[in-house]
């Protein structure tokens, strides 16, 4: 076992600040799409894909890239992901339609691919086994700092700037974090490991086909030609890649590890809660400030109540685990994610914030109880040659249930306020809340307002009754996927081990 690097508690501020700024950066998109629906006139499907570009892009390079990483050098492939993540920022703030805008945020996706799973990667290489779980635990702590200050600095910013600020207050964030990078952290290699270029290809293309397909249900109907063929790529490239990976000697995703009864479980729970969270969000933020009238800056702070809540209750998670075992944790933290979807589905127009307050507050806690068993029965669940691969598979599955969020849950959104408006209102007032209110606006139309939040408050309640039968079976796969676990295992105790392998791995490391 090596020496914990002098600098590490320096290196671990690097890595934190790089972590800080693609969570800040995706939290306050939510809050920005009302502003980019009045700005950009852009349709929920433009919505939907200017968030998708970016995780579709992410989840499917994830892998390679930290295979590059480890052979080129992991500070090497962060510096390169905080320069792509920040020169695109630039033309994603001044993009001036949709279209301008999903481009810049799918390269985005390239810069985030790299920066993502070399911070976690560079922090096992430079702390001991003694210090390594606080180190973890301080990383950690940081992904929730940024989900609870990205809502509040985006609705700051959005009250001052125009929506394109959002984006490039990325730039003197990543110079910074480039420099410090540099002259701060140390070059680190593993052992080198060819590039699955076809497996990343195949998966990029599948993911990309299947969330293109939900998305384009609502509009144009199941039975239409570019949804079929759509499906149809998705189930063969995916059915590819899974063919692809069981064959090539250095496969990106072992699929082997699917036969892990723990691994398989903790992976569809990851992948469920984040396709409960990724499409709450994107209804949420619409119904604080369309239904209830508030602006960026309140809709930011409006939302904190269910991240403390999830924050708080990650403690209750990791107890509950070491009490009662993971798949307990995990059915209960679910079975109150569903609770809470239940509360949203009771709302009305005329309820407003108080009876909300609850609903995020159950949900907060439900997650907070799941995430610290998913996340550490994933990790514990890789054997130790696999070790090195548990950031990137964590955060894939991470990535693939919040594209699928987005794209079910607000294709389900659309269609249901499509539903729920009155035959008698026509054109683009019948596609989204944002042009119905704009247009009421302009003809001094009260009743058309009042019409529009009706229908999405009951398209709103829809897509969460959708949530509740979803958290209910998630609980019940949970507890009957995952085996009992052992009495100690815990998300810190799996991330600590997790990296034990790591150091003997290194080729070698320069300051």
């Amino acid at each position: 076992m090596s020496a914990p690097h002098p600098r590490r508690w320096w290196i671990l501020g690097v890595l934190c600040l790089s972590l800080l700024v693609v969570v800040i950066d995706n939290t306050v998109l939510n809050v920005a799409i009302p502003s980019l629906i009045r700005d950009l006139h852009a349709s929920n499907s433009d919505i939907q894909w200017i968030l998708d570009a970016y995780i579709v892009v992410f989840a499917g390079l994830l892998l390679t890239a930290g295979a590059l990483s480890d052979r080129f050098g992991r500070r090497r492939g962060l510096v390169i992901g905080l320069i792509v993540f920040g020169g695109a920022s630039v033309p994603a703030a001044l993009a001036d339609s949709p279209s301008q805008l999903i481009a810049a945020r799918a390269l985005m996706g390239v810069g985030g691919a790299f920066l993502m799973p070399g911070t976690l990667s560079i922090l096992t290489t430079v702390f001991d086994d003694k210090e390594r779980k606080k180190a973890i635990a301080i990383w950690s702590s940081v992904l929730m700092l940024g989900a609870l200050g990205g809502p509040i600095a985006g609705g700051l910013l959005l009250e001052h700037f125009w929506w394109g600020s959002v984006f490039l207050i990325n730039v003197p964030i990543t110079v910074l974090a480039v420099i410090a990078a540099i002259v701060v952290i140390p070059e680190s290699r593993g052992p080198a490991a060819r590039p699955d270029l076809v497996g990343a290809l195949l998966s990029t293309v599948g993911m990309t086909a299947l969330v293109w397909s939900v998305i384009f249900i609502p509009r144009d109907g199941t039975g239409s030609a570019q949804v079929r063929v759509g499906f149809a790529a998705a189930i063969l490239a995916l059915a590819g890649f899974a063919f692809w990976e069981r064959r090539v000697r250095e496969p990106m995703l072992p699929v082997k590890l699917f036969r892990d009864r723990d691994f398989t479980g903790a992976s569809l729970s990851i992948v469920l809660l984040s396709f409960s969270s990724a499409g709450l969000m994107l209804a949420l933020t619409q119904y604080l400030q369309f239904v209830l009238g508030y602006g960026p800056m309140r809709t930011g702070v409006a939302l904190i109540p269910l991240l403390v809540a999830a924050m708080a209750f990650n403690g209750v998670g990791v107890v509950v685990d070491k009490r009662f075992g993971a798949r307990v944790a995990l059915a209960s933290g679910l079975a109150l994610l569903g609770g809470g979807f239940g509360l949203l589905a009771t709302l009305s127009p005329g309820d407003g914030y108080p009876r909300l307050v609850l609903a995020l507050v159950v949900l907060g806690v439900g997650s907070g109880i799941a995430g610290p068993a998913a996340y550490g029965t994933l990790l514990g669940a890789l054997p130790p040659e696999r070790a090195g691969v548990g950031s990137a598979v964590n955060d894939t599955v991470q990535q693939v249930g919040q594209a699928l969020s987005v794209a079910v849950l607000g294709s389900v959104l659309t269609a249901a306020y499509t539903d729920a408006i009155p035959d008698d209102v026509t054109g683009t007032a019948r596609e989204s809340i944002g042009d119905a209110l704009a247009i009421a606006a302009a003809r001094h139309d009260p009743a058309l307002a009042s019409t529009a939040k009706d229908a999405f408050v009951d398209a709103m309640s829809l897509t969460a009754i959708a949530g509740v039968f979803g958290g209910i079976a998630a609980a019940v796969l949970a507890y009957t996927v995952l085996r009992p676990p052992a009495p100690l295992i815990s998300v810190s105790a799996s991330a600590s081990a997790e990296p034990e392998t790591a150091p003997n791995a290194e080729e070698h490391t320069t300051p």
